[in-house]
């Protein structure tokens, strides 16, 4: 791997796009090895990613100019084609992954985030989808995921104006879950990952593909799928376990009242 580098602490993997002389632009290289690099996650090991870039000025500029500048129509539809399918191999990985955004959020970088389960950023990130100053549309999911995200009206005023915003606006609007200092802004990701990877695996994966599927449906089809996920954890050690020792804590807890004593 040239452009990606991969840590694990504990149950928790840390993915970082490490190419911040080019402020970790997106080329087609820097997509493959992402995808080869989520193929190889040990997912008996993993229970929770952090995605973040290297350096402190950006997460993920955007996608490589110098490589589309060149692109034919046939070129250019098939490099969007490259960067949708990576994230959403990303948006529906089993696992919850967060992004933990230090600086620039751009074009492809906004997306990426997107793409994640949770968002949390610096408080020098920029987020912004200025594709339309550049004569095309996103073409990573940037017009799907940011109507979602933030309600139709918020995304077309970003998308058409391509004007960015700073962190406090990308909070106040949604896009964001929290905001941190630089300093803060990886051990909070990690903290929070280590949080998630400490409670029952089947449970939080089942979590994670009942919101996403029952998202794409209406809810009557939405609860059907969350029923069948909800079913599906019952006989597991996770359930027989978490369920088997909140039973006895609460059994140690009726032990321990003292009972009113009318003198």
């Amino acid at each position: 791997m040239e452009f990606i580098t991969y840590e694990q602490e504990g149950f928790v993997g840390i993915i970082t796009i490490n190419r911040p002389k080019a402020l970790n632009a997106l080329n087609s290289q820097v997509l493959e090895e992402l995808a080869a690099t989520f193929k190889a996650v040990d997912l008996e090991t993993t229970r929770c990613l952090v995605l973040t870039g290297a350096g402190e000025k950006s997460f993920v500029a955007g996608a490589d100019i110098g490589e589309m500048s060149t692109l034919t129509k046939a070129e250019g539809e098939a490099f969007g084609k490259k960067g949708n399918d990576v994230f959403r191999m990303i948006e529906t990985f089993p696992i919850p992954v967060i992004a933990a955004i230090n600086g620039f959020a751009l074009g492809g970088g906004c997306e990426i985030s997107m793409s994640c389960d949770i968002r949390i950023c610096s408080d020098n990130a920029v987020f912004g989808q200025p594709e339309v100053g550049l004569g095309i549309t996103p073409g990573f999911g940037g017009t799907q995921r940011l109507a979602r995200l933030v309600g139709e009206g918020m995304a077309k005023q970003m998308i058409y104006t391509a004007r960015n915003i700073k962190a406090d606006e990308a909070y106040r609007i949604g896009l964001v879950n929290a905001v941190y200092t630089l300093e803060e802004l990886l051990p909070a990701a990690k903290k929070m990952a280590a949080g998630i990877a400490a409670n029952a695996p089947i449970a939080v994966r089942n979590c994670k593909k009942a919101i996403n599927d029952g998202m794409q449906v209406d809810m009557d089809q939405a609860i059907v799928i969350e029923e069948k996920l909800f079913g599906d954890c019952f006989e597991t050690e996770d359930q027989k376990a978490g369920m088997g020792n909140f039973l006895e804590k609460d059994k140690e807890k009726k032990l321990k009242v003292v009972p009113f004593q009318n003198k």
